[in-house]
């Protein structure tokens, strides 16, 4: 973990650099637990196929090992919306910071991957950073409501077969929504599997979808990002 400088704020976050040092920048947003090792890992893994990566720890410190915490944590999140923005807003600035930018050169765009929680947040920079963000990539999230015409990004969105989060209705809706605002969309749906079947810490975890879902992710980013 480190600390960063960012419009007068405090920024903490995980960084992982590819070994050249610099490349294409994708910010991290973890799910309800907090900055917790799985999206640490998943940083680590995109540095590794050739991405500066960041993920701002939202929760200050805090994470949560049971529904009941996560819940409570979220709801204290709930109360502070506008500081969440701004502290995903710094971890943009730092990426920049860190140069990330595709290897054409240029000031470049970014990507988001948001898990869940984090999906949500993806998804809403999306369409209030419209300058910044030319990708993302959501696990199990599902927003409608959002005015994707604002957007100038591309989605790509993973989705569980028996989500009790999300109905398959709600990823259906928000997949018309891009579509109708003109925005390119991709929706995989992976059979057998629950809310959090990408993080290899939880009982739902499914390592056949997971590997299957980061291939699909890894590919969709050099695309809309190199």
């Amino acid at each position: 973990m480190r600390e960063f400088q960012a419009d007068g704020r405090t920024i903490n976050a995980y960084v992982a650099e590819p070994t050249r040092g610099s490349g294409p920048g994708v910010l991290v947003l973890h799910a309800w637990w907090g900055l917790t090792q799985p999206f640490r890992h998943v940083c680590d893994q995109l540095a590794k196929a050739g991405f500066v990566a960041i993920a701002p720890d939202l929760y200050h410190g805090k994470t949560a090992a049971t529904v009941e915490e996560a819940e409570a944590l979220v709801d204290a999140l709930n109360q502070e919306k506008e500081r969440v923005r701004g502290d995903i807003a710094g971890a943009v600035q730092v990426l920049r910071q860190y140069g990330a930018t595709p290897p054409t050169g240029g000031r470049g765009k970014l990507a988001v991957v948001g898990f869940s929680l984090g999906g949500a947040y993806a998804l809403d920079l999306s369409v209030k950073e419209t300058e910044e963000i030319a990708a993302v990539v959501t696990f199990y999230c599902a927003y409608t409501g959002l005015d994707y015409s604002k957007s100038s990004a591309a989605y790509l969105c993973h989705f569980a077969e028996n989500d009790p989060f999300d109905p398959p209705e709600s990823f259906a809706e928000m997949e018309q929504e891009i579509q109708a605002a003109g925005r390119p969309v991709i929706c995989y749906t992976y059979p057998g599997t629950t809310h959090w079947f990408f993080e290899e810490n939880r009982p739902e975890y499914d390592a056949q979808a997971a590997r299957v879902a980061w291939e699909r992710t890894i590919e969709f980013l050099h695309e809309r990002l190199e």
